[in-house]
């Protein structure tokens, strides 16, 4: 099974965040909660308080097999500002491992040229940040060794892709029946 990593920053959208470890780990997949701000204590966008489970400048990231960025306002700032944020999208799609993003974060890959040549989408009026990408309107899209999304209304489509890339259709079934979709 996959071991995946998920970066939180303050003012992340929570719901595409914590959506995606729930799908994730409802298909039996390692997804770890990495904060990036120096505290585990997360502040979202929409003011709920809730918990990292790591912190990134102790993180063996070596031992992923992806890493996703959710999106949200300024959290999808904060997470394009942060150095270590970016080494580890470049380092994993340059070894051609799993990047995942959603809402305004696909804007963070497509500012680091990790969307050259692959079909991008993201939260509407972001396409623009897409550099390279050939923009979708789908409400995930798995390219290459990326997964897309839309937004906080398609972040379980989103986890589901992440799921698809990893197992396949039949893992996605299966995680649906327990979502009742």
């Amino acid at each position: 099974m996959a071991k995946l990593a998920i970066f939180l920053a303050d003012g992340c959208e929570e719901v595409e965040a914590l959506a995606t470890v729930d799908v994730c780990r409802r298909a039996k997949f390692e997804i770890d909660l990495i904060s990036i701000t120096g505290s585990l204590e997360i502040h979202g966008s929409r003011g709920i308080v809730f918990m990292a489970e790591k912190l990134i400048e102790e993180t063996d990231f070596s031992v992923y097999d992806g890493v996703i960025l959710p999106g949200g306002m300024p959290g999808t700032t904060n997470l394009g500002a942060c150095d270590a944020v970016v080494k580890q999208i470049k380092e994993f799609n340059e070894k051609d491992k799993l990047v995942a993003a959603i809402c305004a974060a696909p804007s963070v890959l497509g500012d680091n040229d990790i969307l050259v040549g692959k079909d991008a989408t993201c939260h509407p009026g972001f396409e623009d940040r897409l550099k390279g990408a050939n923009v979708k309107f789908d409400n995930a899209v798995i390219s290459k060794n990326t997964v897309t999304s839309r937004g906080m209304g398609t972040a379980v489509d989103f986890g589901l892709a992440i799921v698809k890339y990893f197992e396949g259709q039949e893992a996605v079934d299966k995680v649906k029946v327990g979502l009742a979709i």
